[in-house]
């Protein structure tokens, strides 16, 4: 399958706040991230996510063929 068919875009601003949040916060927890030597809290984490999706350096994906959403890189 063509990942254009695969990957469809979803804009982050027609979640609503819970599942956005939700959302972001599976992403951080599953990804199990070190943040080196100082403790970052998760109300930090969530905001850097959320500062990157408004920035535009990341995005928010639905698999069509897993049927789940992700958070990742724009390229």
């Amino acid at each position: 399958m063509d990942p254009e068919e695969r990957f469809v875009d979803i804009d982050y601003r027609t979640l609503s706040a819970e599942a956005l949040r939700g959302l972001i916060e599976e992403f951080i927890t599953r990804q199990g991230t070190d943040y080196g030597a100082r403790e970052v809290t998760l109300d930090d984490k969530v905001e850097d996510v959320e500062r990157q999706l408004k920035s535009g350096d990341a995005r928010v994906v639905f698999d069509t063929v897993d049927e789940c959403a992700n958070i990742v890189p724009r390229r």
